[in-house]
């Protein structure tokens, strides 16, 4: 095997481990009425230590609930308890044998139609923009960031971030030389994202989605990897 298809294979299997303890917390019923962010947080630790040996997250754990979905990564709002009929979301970034992985999805407590819909569109405005990013061979982390912005519009709603997504690799990929902006998929990004980073290596990338409601009353999020699997 060559040592991009090894990479390829890492982050696949990096991802796929990340899913299977998103499918563990939900089956365990963590997400749950009576919860506050940080202990279901400490939970999910917790269980991805238990079931998976993960020691070390990326990034910091993210779970939000109901008005604190509205906020993006960088914010840091009060804790929240989970209520009956409540929205929320996981962003999580485990590390696996020192390949990152960054997976996040949206779950709705109740029946409420308005957080069902924001919930169901999610992984539709993720599809609609890795379609955008595969008919694009030249496209910039500026001009998919615009795209994916309009998709999430197209289906009614606003957008919660100030990008949509990353690269992702060995950790830390933070230590790659070069302007900050160039990593992420966001206005300024203006060179390819099909390219090569300062080692030689070929750029992989997340894709993500943080939407929220028309009214603004709450939002919702999911992301996994772009441009492989």
């Amino acid at each position: 095997m060559t040592e991009e298809s090894v990479r390829v294979e890492r982050l696949l299997d990096a991802e796929a481990k990340a899913e299977q303890l998103f499918d563990e917390i939900e089956r365990r019923g963590l997400i749950r009425a009576g919860v506050g962010e940080k202990d279901l947080s400490d939970e999910i630790n917790a269980l991805a230590a238990d079931l998976l040996g993960v020691t070390r997250h990326w990034h910091r754990r993210i779970v939000r609930a109901g008005e604190n979905t509205l906020q993006p990564f960088k914010e840091r709002p009060p804790d929240r308890v989970l209520g009956a009929d409540d929205i929320a979301f996981l962003d999580l970034g485990p590390i696996f044998e020192e390949w990152e992985a960054d997976f996040g999805r949206t779950y709705v407590l109740g029946d409420d139609p308005d957080k069902l819909a924001l919930r169901d569109a999610l992984p539709r405005v993720w599809q609609a923009g890795r379609a955008y990013f595969n008919d694009h061979a030249d496209v910039t982390g500026s001009e998919l960031f615009d795209a994916t912005v309009g998709l999430a519009r197209d289906e009614g709603f606003d957008w919660g971030s100030h990008i949509a997504g990353h690269l992702v690799g060995e950790f830390p990929h933070k230590t790659i030389p070069g302007t900050k902006t160039e990593w992420y998929v966001m206005p300024g990004s203006t060179k390819p994202m099909r390219r090569l980073d300062p080692s030689g290596r070929q750029c992989h990338w997340i894709l993500e989605i943080h939407l929220i409601d028309p009214q603004h009353r709450f939002g919702g999020f999911y992301e996994k990897l772009l441009d492989i699997g």
